[in-house]
């Protein structure tokens, strides 16, 4: 008998891990992985683009229209996210979360082609064509994934599961840092294998996620077919009792009788989901305002002024998307123990205390040059911070705020909100960078301490509770006065008798 509970566990656990890597690795991956590969090929990509205008014209291409051409090729990359983050919702609701994640994948299959192609065709086109499409597939996939696996996983592991798509990503980013260097794919000639080489995980996911199951949540209260979600219950949970988590999903289920999936502007009417909407702004805001990404934009002139040789710099900067990867894993083992509130938290203090020593480390430099080793410790531990919570508790707040009709909603909100941030962050830190000098990591450190104040004051902690559970607490703190109203009825009703 025990032998027999032991392997329903270990299947029970094999096939949940199987969902993770199976959606991972298509999904959040796609989106590091080509956020961080475009960084090698950039001098290659700017050449190719002179000499195939040369070859049209005749004449090269003036400095700032290269330049120009290259922010086009970048900046594509976050508005196609955008176009990902508001069609993620209807994919959602329309096909279903496992299908939505494997259809999505024609945007990474065409994007590889024109990569691939792009240089035997001579056409630069083909190249800002990919990168959009590219970033279609990582704004729809960064906002379905965390939503197929909290709504796959059991409470009790919901945070941890939900918290792999930071995994992911940061994995992708350290891929692509790897993949990038010159002794593999970053050379002048592999450039467009390089940019091509997103078809690998876009194959993966083909190949594995269709043996693995739909959300139950969406198959009973979103398709009403209890046989199929039974049926992914006992997938994802092995032969055990499945009596209590059926019985959960059907109150679920009757709560969001006879209502239809929400849109994106109608979350910013309701008065009961004013909190979470506010929520979701305001952290969701943080995430992409606290300076992380600029931090490693910042990186590799920072290891240059401290004297670290220019071949070696591309070793250095792999080192930082190390660290968001390994507090990435630490956070999904212990977020479960500590709680989401507690990691927000501390992870936006201790990006604050980094943050200021990095900025008085950079002011000092001319008068300690030990500062500058100061400096390069404070992007590690800046970096480090971030990955501790915001990079994955942000993610995972779309999933757990809001319910079953609200979600696919909140999601593109939560994604597309993220991509204009991205956007605007990537558009004006360098002009922030020239105006401020060695006090531009400033105004970044409000927007974390307002981060970890807003987290302290307003957010609820959704450790252990069901959706369900979540749902009810929102509403009494929305509506304090309703959830003492039975108390005052009840003095009323005592007043009466003693009259």
């Amino acid at each position: 008998m025990l032998h027999a509970l032991l392997r329903s566990r270990m299947i029970q656990g094999r096939i949940l891990l199987l969902t993770i890597c199976a959606a991972g690795i298509g999904g959040t991956f796609q989106f590091g992985y080509n956020l961080s590969i475009i960084n090698a090929p950039t001098s290659h990509i700017q050449e190719f683009t002179n000499e195939t205008w040369q070859a049209r014209t005749g004449e090269p291409l003036p400095d700032h229209l290269v330049l120009l051409m290259w922010s086009l090729i970048v900046s594509l990359y976050p508005l196609g996210g955008l176009f990902g983050a508001l069609l993620a919702g209807p994919l959602a609701i329309t096909l279903g979360r496992k299908k939505s994640l494997l259809v999505n994948n024609i945007f990474v299959v065409s994007a590889a082609i024109l990569f691939g192609f792009s240089r035997k065709a001579g056409s630069f086109e083909m190249i800002m064509l990919g990168r959009l499409l590219v970033g279609v597939n990582a704004g729809v996939s960064m906002n379905i994934q965390p939503m197929y696996l909290g709504e796959s996983a059991p409470k009790e592991l919901r945070g941890a599961v939900a918290m792999s798509s930071g995994i992911f990503t940061a994995l992708g980013i350290v891929m692509g840092q790897v993949v990038g260097l010159r002794e593999l794919l970053g050379g002048p000639q592999a450039w467009p294998l390089l940019l091509a080489s997103c078809l690998v995980p876009g194959a993966l996911q083909l190949a594995s996620l269709p043996l693995l199951p739909e959300s139950p949540r969406y198959l009973l209260i979103d398709c009403g077919d209890t046989e199929a979600c039974l049926a992914a219950l006992r997938r994802l949970r092995g032969s055990g009792d499945l009596a209590g988590e059926l019985e959960e999903l059907e109150e679920e289920r009757a709560a969001c009788q006879g209502c239809r999936a929400r849109r994106p502007w109608e979350l910013f009417q309701h008065r009961a989901l004013r909190r979470q909407v506010t929520s979701l702004v305001v952290l969701g805001s943080a995430m992409e305002l606290c300076g992380n990404d600029s931090v490693y934009a910042y990186a590799s002139s920072v290891f240059r002024k401290a004297g670290v040789p220019e071949a070696k710099i591309q070793y250095a900067i792999i080192g930082t998307g190390s660290c968001e990867l390994l507090t990435a894993v630490v956070s999904c083992v212990v977020i479960e123990r500590v709680g989401r509130r507690v990691l927000l938290i501390g992870g936006y203090s201790l990006m604050t205390c980094w943050g200021s020593i990095f900025t008085v480390a950079l002011c000092l430099q001319s008068s300690f040059p030990w500062t500058l080793y100061l400096a390069m410790a404070c992007i590690f531990a800046f970096i480090l911070s971030f990955g501790i919570g915001p990079a994955g508790v942000t993610g995972i707040l779309a999933t757990e705020l809001f319910d079953q009709m609200a979600r696919p909603a909140a999601c593109m909100v939560c994604g597309a909100l993220m991509w204009i941030m991205l956007f605007l962050v990537g558009l004006g830190f360098p002009f922030i960078m020239e105006a401020l000098s060695h006090f531009l990591y400033v105004p970044f450190l409000g927007v974390c301490v307002c981060g970890a104040i807003y987290t302290g004051l307003f957010l609820p902690e959704t450790k252990g509770k069901t959706f369900q559970e979540i749902s009810e607490e929102l509403h009494r703190l929305s509506f304090p006065r309703r959830a003492q109203g039975p108390t005052w009825r009840s003095l009323e009703v005592i007043q009466s008798t003693e009259l």
